[in-house]
């Protein structure tokens, strides 16, 4: 059976940047398992796997359009830590999801904290890179009426 719309999906994957650093690896882990084509993964992905088969091998370049975006400089804000429930447990790492009135929940990692404010960041932490990934398709099935009604593979 061939990836298309509405199939269940195991892959192997392993992502690497420009510099051949792995960013991520399905190795000595579980696979990737998803419902194609409800834009799952990134589009660049999606697309590549659309058509293969159990057995395929195959690398692909995903430029940031087609992965996580370009970089934004604008999604990089300062927050009064005095915004924080406990400001004290603030740190550098920290992920967070934030709400504004206009723009409703979003996540967001803290880069910095200064003594009366944090740096933190909206984008993806893989938004404006190139994205190298290395993929093995395990398995294709059809989804269930359950799973297409859920959104996810079960």
């Amino acid at each position: 059976m061939k990836i298309g719309k509405n199939t269940v999906v195991t892959i192997d994957y392993t992502l690497k940047d420009a510099e051949g650093e792995i960013i991520d690896t399905s190795s000595g882990a579980e696979p990737l398992v998803y419902l194609h084509g409800i834009g799952a993964l990134i589009a660049g992905m999606e697309s590549a796997l659309d058509g293969k088969s159990p057995g395929d091998e195959f690398q692909i370049v995903i430029t940031p359009e087609q992965g996580y975006g370009e970089y934004d400089e604008e999604d990089v804000m300062e927050i009064d830590l005095a915004a924080f429930e406990d400001p004290s447990q603030v740190q550098v790492g920290m992920e967070l999801v934030l709400e504004t009135e206009d723009e409703g929940e979003f996540a967001a990692v803290v880069t910095e904290v200064g003594e009366e404010a944090a740096i933190v960041d909206r984008n993806h932490p893989l938004a404006g890179m190139t994205l190298h990934f290395e993929v093995a398709v395990r398995a294709v099935r059809k989804a269930t009426p359950e799973e297409i009604d859920h959104g996810h593979a079960h």
